[in-house]
């Protein structure tokens, strides 16, 4: 684990330190090799080099921000499309839960399309 993706998540809000951490986990459990870089001033996840998912803290939400979901259709109210598509986030807000097997599916798809 990247210290400095530790500080970042430690230094954050009770309820967002909590979300971050339970997609930290399963990013780690469902991308076996998973590098952790702290990045533009956020925690990214790698897979032989290629980012594959991103964290982002602001003061109402945690972003998680997954690459190369450009096959991947948004969901109204949880996933949502960001740029040209390529790039797709579900955000979470104080009193949300992390479905650990939505985030692992989404992960599983956009790791074997990058």
């Amino acid at each position: 684990m990247n210290t400095h993706v530790t500080a970042y998540i430690d230094g954050k809000k009770d309820w967002q330190t909590g979300i971050c951490t339970s997609l930290r986990e399963t990013v780690h459990s469902t991308l076996p090799g998973v590098v952790e870089v702290f990045q533009y001033g956020k925690p990214h996840f790698t897979v032989d080099g290629t980012n594959v998912a991103v964290l982002h803290v602001a003061a109402a939400k945690v972003s998680f921000m997954v690459f190369g979901a450009q096959d991947i259709e948004p969901v109204p109210g949880v996933l949502r499309s960001l740029g040209s598509g390529d790039r797709k986030a579900v955000d979470f807000r104080e009193g949300d839960a992390v479905d650990p097997a939505y985030i692992a599916d989404l992960l599983r798809r956009v790791a074997g399309t990058n």
